[in-house]
């Protein structure tokens, strides 16, 4: 069985989030996410999503630096050229370095044209096994601690079984105390997106002080290629240390474990380039017997879908950040909406492949930019 795609069509997307979402790098009111619309020589259709940021604070990456590399790169590299497997598509593209998030766009895209074709979902292609998925939510940094502490309240209620709360520093030990106090039976962990450096007393001094809060994990605390000082962090905290933006593939993974640098994994398909390296992570985690869960970047509901997918194999024994996609917006571009219910989301099956329809009416009727790309 072979698949040639003969059309990549590029629907820039813009989505307006409910509550407005902030880290330790920037605060954002909407996101903006490149689709991907990837038509077979058959006329079967497969649907990715890009989910970079539109700047580049948590990653390299962009918007526009991912629609320059899909549009000028990787589409042609693909585009009349056969395969039988999605990583043979991605192999046509390894002459490019890098650009990861572009890169998972396309590859989603192709793993969902590969199950239509093979008449399975993609949970059942990587070897999936769970139906539902255990799901958290991350909440951002509020102007209050008495309105973050109304986000937790409203999320617990909800039935969420994990609370991640963004922090950086100034912004760290009063709320967490606060969520603690308040909720004291809610699973807990903090994420820094590298706000801290491993060379200050005193981001050291604030990251120990959490130590005591009965945390899950500290997530990222430090630069990304800073792999020696989460390694000291971890060798002086209790609390587990989680890599997110360090993991960019499994060579970094292997080096990262070799040093004791990371007791559980964040895995996100966007971050790792697509499905085929977020399973290799998996894999390489699970061997090691260090858990794992599944990251999120505000995606779309394609996107998301894949991520369940991701999520549901056998090594993912931690909360995802895959929550609803009603916690962000108020209408998502995919059929059924993919809904949390006491905490956990169903593994889209509604079709093979990634397993949910793609209302294309809602990607026209929120549109920014749209480029067609053909063979030759």
């Amino acid at each position: 069985m072979t698949i040639t795609i003969t059309e990549i069509e590029l629907s820039l997307v813009r989505l307006d989030l409910i509550h407005e979402f902030e880290t330790s790098s920037h605060r954002k009111s909407h996101l903006d996410h490149i689709v991907v619309r990837a038509t077979a020589s058959d006329g079967t259709v497969g649907w990715g999503e890009c989910a970079s940021p539109s700047d580049p604070y948590y990653c390299s990456e962009s918007t526009e630096s991912c629609w320059y590399v899909l549009s000028e790169h990787l589409a042609p590299m693909v585009l009349g050229r056969p395969w039988e497997h999605p990583d043979d598509a991605a192999a046509l593209t390894t002459r490019l370095s890098g650009n990861h998030f572009a890169r998972a766009g396309l590859d989603m895209a192709c793993w969902d044209l590969y199950g239509q074709a093979r008449g399975e979902t993609l949970s059942t292609l990587v070897g999936g096994t769970a139906e539902r998925i255990s799901a958290g939510v991350s909440l951002g940094i509020e102007p209050t601690v008495d309105a973050l502490l109304a986000q937790v309240a409203r999320h617990v209620g909800d039935g969420y079984r994990r609370v991640k709360l963004k922090c950086r520093p100034g912004w760290d030990l009063e709320p967490v105390r606060a969520v603690r106090a308040a909720f004291p039976g809610v699973a807990l962990q903090v994420d820094a997106n590298t706000g801290y450096r491993a060379d200050s007393p005193e981001h050291l001094a604030a990251l120990t002080a959490l130590d005591d809060q009965g945390l899950l994990m500290i997530e990222q605390p430090f630069a990304e290629d800073d792999l020696l000082g989460h390694a000291d962090l971890a060798a002086r905290l209790d609390t587990p240390v989680c890599l997110d933006e360090s993991i960019t593939s499994p060579a970094v993974l292997a080096t990262a474990l070799h040093l004791g640098a990371a007791d559980i994994v964040n895995i996100k398909v966007s971050r790792l380039g697509g499905i085929g390296p977020s399973v290799a992570v998996h894999d390489v985690c699970r061997e090691a017997g260090i858990p794992v869960w599944c990251g999120g970047m505000h995606e779309f509901g394609i996107g998301r879908a894949a991520n369940l997918a991701v999520a549901s194999l056998p090594g993912f024994t931690l909360p995802s950040d895959v929550s609803g996609s009603d916690k962000y917006y108020r209408q998502d571009i995919v059929t059924p909406p993919i809904r949390a219910t006491e905490g956990l989301v169903p593994v889209p099956d509604a079709r093979p492949g990634l397993g949910v329809h793609v209302d294309e009416s809602l990607i026209k009727a929120n549109r920014l930019r749209h480029a067609v790309l053909k063979e030759g």
